[in-house]
């Protein structure tokens, strides 16, 4: 299989897998316990883990793009009014920072920058001044 095909395969199962974590913390983001937003918290931690073990684990930062893209469609999606008149995010202050938490979460994983390559170029210049 040509390395693009399996660059594209990978992107299209981050943006699923994505938006299958952003539905399901979407749902549960609006739980409180008291005046703790528990759900929004753990579904924030969800949502980070999945798109730090995305680039970690690909060494791709567009798979962590993909699965954002995937993760931010269907909450926007999800918060229209539906057929029925019904809305799974209400347009109230916490719907709004749930929204914003998770652009944010995708804009903090993808844009950190890849120290690999630090290190590496690091390691060649000490083996050339060593030498």
């Amino acid at each position: 299989m040509p390395h693009w095909i399996s660059r594209a395969l990978s992107w299209l199962t981050a943006a699923i897998v994505g938006a299958v974590f952003g539905v399901a913390a979407t749902i549960a983001h609006g739980f409180t316990v008291g005046p703790v937003p528990l759900g929004m918290i753990i579904g924030a931690i969800a949502c980070g883990a999945l798109l730090i073990s995305l680039r970690a684990l690909t060494y791709d930062r567009w798979a962590a793009l993909f699965g954002g893209i995937g993760m931010l469609v269907l909450i926007v999606l999800i918060s229209q009014r539906g057929p029925g008149g019904s809305v799974i995010v209400p347009d109230s202050p916490l719907g709004r920072i749930w929204l914003y938490v998770v652009a944010g979460l995708v804009l903090l994983v993808v844009a950190w920058p890849d120290f690999s390559r630090l290190r590496a170029s690091a390691a060649a210049d000490g083996a050339r001044i060593g030498s």
